[in-house]
């Protein structure tokens, strides 16, 4: 089958890799629709993040048909469309059942299996995969593609910080997650989202999606924007979907005292000073999001079409075509490519 794979840092390549096979009697081999570039990968891509192994397989995202299932699967069967989460678990643990699917004891990252590819090996399928209803149609393979993801993750972001009515959401980033959070704060029933863009596309993606301010200041400037918005309260909650050390503070910044803030940008370089952090009176919550915990809701209102967050994908371009995916993303002319066999 072909894969991506990622040789060093700016060296990405579509060739051969072996089809994989079933290794443990909980697997699903399945045959995919779709697959994507995550900003996650553009870490490695860039160097900031050391590569666990050359060449690496890359992608965690994916979306497609069950071939097989190994011999104690029970939840999907053959011919099934499915969408996974990028942490596969087996959703019985007491951390699963306690909604951190992301943290299961038997957790495997996906990641570390690659999914921009033709096939992939999901284990802990029983765990892992939500089939749909039935056979999507084709314009909403996108969407559901983003459930097992972004839209998982900005949906984390949002409920982490406690989006709801009458609620004052600020969102920090501006790529696939942070629009993400956008669109799940806007559901949740948010009065009033800001969200953080110096980006024309995405400020209007952003205000399609329920933004009902945007804010191009950044870093503490940006967090004393959302203060003096507020009335010098700061939001309810924010949103963190960046990683780095001052989309952190500003939105902790942007955060009034005994609100939530939800921390799923992937934190590189990331350092708080516990005083400061001590007299914030923040929550502050997050981390891989257990996406798998909101498959069946999110798959559902996309089936409905009640949601269309498949439109963070502004690039579609065959799997054959990886490199100039990662170019796009790397240098911003894209928001999240998807990928096509």
């Amino acid at each position: 089958m072909r894969g991506v794979m990622m040789y060093a840092p700016g060296d990405v390549r579509t060739e051969e890799r072996d089809d994989p096979q079933i290794v443990e009697p909980t697997d699903a081999i399945l045959r995919l629709t779709a697959t994507c570039v995550c900003g996650s990968d553009l870490w490695p891509y860039r160097g900031v993040e050391p590569m666990a192994a050359s060449p690496a397989a890359m992608g965690h995202e994916y979306v497609g048909v069950v071939e097989q299932i190994g011999s104690d699967v029970k939840n999907v069967k053959v011919g099934d469309f499915v969408v996974g989460s990028f942490v596969a678990s087996d959703n019985t643990c007491e951390i699963c059942q306690a909604g951190y699917q992301s943290r299961c004891i038997h957790q495997v990252m996906m990641g570390a299996l690659g999914t921009q590819a033709e096939r992939a090996r999901v284990p802990l399928a029983d765990g892992t995969l939500v089939a749909t209803p039935g056979q999507p149609d084709d314009d909403l393979i996108p969407s559901l593609l983003a459930a097992s993801d972004v839209l998982g993750t900005g949906w984390y972001g949002a409920v982490a910080a406690e989006a709801g009515p009458g609620k004052t959401i600020a969102v920090v980033g501006d790529g696939a997650v942070g629009l993400s959070a956008v669109l799940a704060a806007k559901h949740l029933g948010a009065e009033r989202i800001i969200a953080f863009s110096r980006h024309p596309a995405r400020q209007a993606l952003a205000r399609e999606f329920g933004a009902t301010d945007i804010l191009e200041e950044r870093g503490e400037e940006g967090a004393a924007k959302v203060v003096e918005l507020t009335a010098g309260y700061g939001a309810h909650g924010a949103v963190e979907a960046v990683g780095s050390q001052e989309a952190m503070w500003q939105a902790i910044r942007a955060t009034r005292p005994g609100g939530y803030v939800g921390n799923v940008g992937v934190s590189h370089g990331v350092e708080l000073d516990g005083t400061e952090l001590f007299f914030t009176s923040v929550h502050l919550h997050g981390g891989p999001a257990p996406v798998r915990r909101f498959l069946p809701e999110l798959i559902q209102l996309i089936w409905d079409r009640t949601i269309d967050p498949g439109r963070v994908f502004d690039l579609a371009l065959p799997l054959a075509d990886a490199a100039e995916a990662y170019r796009a993303m790397d240098e911003r002319r894209a928001t999240k490519v998807l990928l096509t066999f």
